[in-house]
């Protein structure tokens, strides 16, 4: 081995550009001789239909866990499975990689890949879906459009984060490095609020091919990455007549006239019952009057004769038609003409 693999890295306070870069150190028994000064336990319930699956495994799980100095139990009368630490446990935080183990074992996922979580560089995230949209029809499909055509679209957000992601129920779990947690819950998240998933994965394809360029190493990338365009209009019928809005005025407006005010206003308040009688009646022969006449006119409409024309306006229409009439001796000469042409040629 040369002398930089065997070199610890070095510890410093200056802020760092690419915290992913960073290697961190080795967590071994050396670190903490003393072990651990409490016990500590951590229990999960799991539903009934993953009883059968676990009792075939668990002894494999005690067997995993035993490495770390831990210990498993299952009650299946109550359902839970639970994880404890012991008095040789060296590791403070394998005891919440442990819980973690279990969560997702409950979650049905499957015990190979559950197991990863012991290790250090692998973690899990557990994406509640269920509360991000309302309807029941629309959750199943966008739920079904994370899933894809045949687990198609799943098993590329697995092969680009480089995680292990599992559709169950109103939950996501995902399983991987950390780095590709934080992709797959951004995808899983903007999914579920009606962004289709292969924009995020192109977004990350094309992300992958520029890492490889050290010339766009320092570059923006926002050029290059697609854009989501919510093209999603509203299905709402719009009326026919729009009424428009009035200008915003901070005072109320003025109130209507009453009856009372128009008399008083017209002075009709002041006559008495007969001079009131008297000039509805007047007001009523009016309109009769008025309704009268138009009937009248719409009666005579029909015999109303026609205008006729002057005798001066059909001397000029006649002058009009002699001067377009055609000259059939001048026509008759020019044919004979061409005909004499035709036989000579």
């Amino acid at each position: 081995m040369s002398d930089s693999e065997t070199e610890e890295p070095k510890q410093t306070n200056e802020p760092i550009e690419n915290a992913w870069a960073m290697k961190i150190p080795a967590f071994k028994p050396e670190d903490n001789p003393n072990g651990l000064v409490e016990e500590s336990s951590f229990a999960t319930l799991f539903p009934k239909y993953r009883e059968r699956y676990l009792k075939e495994v668990w002894p494999l799980v005690q067997q995993t866990v035993a490495e770390f100095h831990l210990k498993a139990e299952l009650d299946l009368i109550e359902g839970s499975m639970v994880v404890k630490t012991t008095r040789k446990t060296w590791d403070p935080y394998i005891i919440i990689k442990a819980r973690d183990m279990i969560k997702l074992m409950a979650r049905s996922v499957p015990f190979e890949q559950a197991k990863r979580v012991l290790q250090d560089e692998i973690g899990c995230d557990i994406i509640k879906i269920g509360n991000l949209v309302r309807k029941k029809d629309k959750f199943v499909k966008r739920r079904q459009r994370l899933i894809g055509p045949n687990g198609a679209t799943l098993k590329s957000i697995e092969l680009l984060t480089d995680c292990y992601v599992l559709v169950q129920g109103n939950t996501v779990s995902a399983l991987g490095p950390y780095k590709g947690l934080q992709q797959v819950r951004d995808i899983v998240i903007d999914t579920m609020n009606n962004v289709h998933p292969i924009y995020n994965i192109k977004a990350l394809m094309i992300k992958r091919e520029l890492m490889k360029d050290p010339k766009l190493a320092n570059e923006d990338w926002s050029r290059f990455l697609p854009k989501f365009k919510n093209k999603n209009i509203s299905k709402r019928k719009q009326p026919k007549v729009k009424k428009p809005k009035k200008e915003y005025t901070p005072f109320p407006p003025a109130q209507p006239e009453s009856k009372i005010d128009k008399q008083l206003a017209s002075g009709e308040y002041f006559l008495n019952k007969e001079q009131k009688q008297q000039r509805k009646q007047e007001e009523r022969n009016a309109k009769q009057t008025e309704a009268a006449k138009k009937q009248e006119e719409k009666r005579q409409k029909d015999f109303i004769p026609p205008t006729e024309d002057t005798p001066s306006a059909a001397k000029k229409r006649s002058a009009d038609v002699d001067d377009n009439k055609l000259d059939v001796k001048a026509l008759k000469a020019k044919l004979a003409k061409a005909n004499k042409k035709m036989k000579k040629a």
